[in-house]
């Protein structure tokens, strides 16, 4: 038996500040155990794997079942508590684990130093700002992160990578010249198509559009959210030229 586990997509990982200072902060990215649970379900079938807890939720064993030799086996890991629901967080964690110990996200380890400086648009000072110190004197940030895009090389390892806010504001981006190149044509290529449907279509509207997708503009939208919208073009614009 042999499993390979496939590499998590870019919706499927989270990000999570490491540090943060006032005038910038480091992201860890993580998977959550419902991942987890998902892929070893896709992978190997639901039926064919099972999780014990040993030592009070501290270890995981993960088992799945190899139908060459009909046997179980098993591979194991600690976790840490968390900060709320420390029991529940240690199981979580341990399974997490455990499911490296698989394979499952371990190529998040190869992930690049992520360091994030605050917006310019945002006020520097006071709780007003992107980085602001709570009442105790620590930095926080309103801001979450999402991965926006994420490919590998073929030894698994974090090749592209960018990062955006919950606004849809790149702020960490690490892209192959290729993928750059790739990514240049999508949006010129959007750019154009929103031009055409403009000068064709009196009723379009491009904030309406822009709506749609949960932005303001067209550089908020992800790679795959511009290979959407241009296909939403193209029928809007083939439905206008059967009208004619």
């Amino acid at each position: 038996m042999e499993r390979t586990f496939r590499t998590l997509k870019a919706n499927e990982i989270d990000c999570r500040v490491a540090q943060i200072a006032s005038n910038w902060l480091t992201l860890l990215l993580y998977k959550n155990a419902r991942v987890d649970m998902d892929i070893l379900d896709e992978t190997v079938g639901a039926m064919n794997w099972k999780r014990e807890h040993l030592r009070d939720n501290a270890n995981c064993v993960v088992s799945i079942y190899n139908e060459d030799t009909k046997e179980w086996v098993s591979k194991e890991d600690t976790g840490t508590e968390s900060f709320s629901e420390a029991e529940k967080g240690l199981a979580s964690d341990s399974f997490k684990r455990a499911c490296v110990n698989w394979g499952i996200g371990r190529e998040l380890y190869s992930a690049p130093s992520i360091f994030i400086l605050p917006n310019k648009d945002m006020i520097p000072k006071g709780k007003d700002s992107e980085f602001y110190q709570n009442d105790k004197g620590k930095y926080e940030t309103k801001t979450r992160f999402n991965v926006s895009y994420i490919d590998y090389d073929s030894n698994r390892r974090i090749k592209d990578l960018e990062i955006r806010d919950n606004k849809g504001n790149i702020r960490f981006s690490q892209l192959s010249k290729e993928v750059e190149k790739q990514f240049l044509k999508t949006s010129q290529e959007l750019s154009k198509l929103l031009n055409s449907v403009e000068e064709k279509d009196d009723k379009f509207n491009r904030d309406r559009f822009y709506e749609y997708f949960g932005v303001k503009t067209d550089s908020q939208l992800t790679e795959e959210q511009k290979l959407e919208a241009i296909e939403l073009l193209k029928k809007t614009e083939k439905a206008k030229s059967n009208e004619k």
